[in-house]
C-alpha cells in the first residue's frame, strides 16, 4: 500500500502537521496547544465538573488530569468544590486563566483561519463536515 492511498497515515500526518502548526502559534503563550484549546472550550463556559470538561474535550480522564495539574499550576485554573456533588470538583478559570483564555482563543481563531486559507469556504464546510461524520462514527464503534 501506498502512504498517500493509507488513510490512517494520512490522518497521522496532518495530525502532526496541524499539532505543530498550532504550538507554533501558541509558543508565544507558554502554553502548549491542547493546553490553549481547554483554555478555550473553559472560556466557553467554566465552572464546570472535570467529567463534563472531558466529554467537550474528548480527551480520556489521566490526560485530562494531567493537563488540568498544569493549568493550575500555571494558576489559570483552580479546581472548587462542586456544591451539586461534594464528591466531584468543578474547574474554574482564575482571573489570570481568563486573560489568558481569551489571547488564546485569539490565536486558535487566527491560526484555524490561516491553516485552512487554501481551502474555499465551502471546501472548509465540507471538510469540517467530514471529520464529524467520521469522528461520529468512530464513536459509535
Amino acid at each position: 500500500m501506498k502512504p498517500d492511498q493509507c488513510i490512517f497515515f494520512q490522518l497521522a500526518k496532518a495530525n502532526q502537521l496541524a499539532s505543530r502548526f498550532l504550538g507554533q502559534r501558541v509558543a508565544k503563550l507558554n502554553i502548549t496547544p491542547i493546553q490553549a484549546l481547554v483554555l478555550g472550550f473553559l472560556s466557553d463556559e467554566d465552572n464546570i465538573t472535570s467529567s463534563e470538561l472531558g466529554k467537550r474535550t474528548g480527551l480520556d480522564s489521566a490526560t485530562l488530569t494531567g493537563i488540568i495539574d498544569r493549568l493550575a499550576s500555571a494558576q489559570y485554573i483552580e479546581r472548587v468544590e462542586n456544591p451539586a456533588n461534594r464528591r466531584s470538583n468543578q474547574i474554574c478559570l482564575t482571573q489570570l486563566g481568563k486573560t489568558q483564555a481569551s489571547e488564546a482563543v485569539q490565536v486558535i481563531v487566527a491560526a484555524n483561519r490561516e491553516f485552512l486559507k487554501i481551502l474555499t469556504e465551502q471546501e472548509q464546510k465540507e471538510f469540517r463536515a467530514v471529520i464529524r461524520k467520521l469522528r461520529d462514527q468512530a464513536g459509535r464503534d
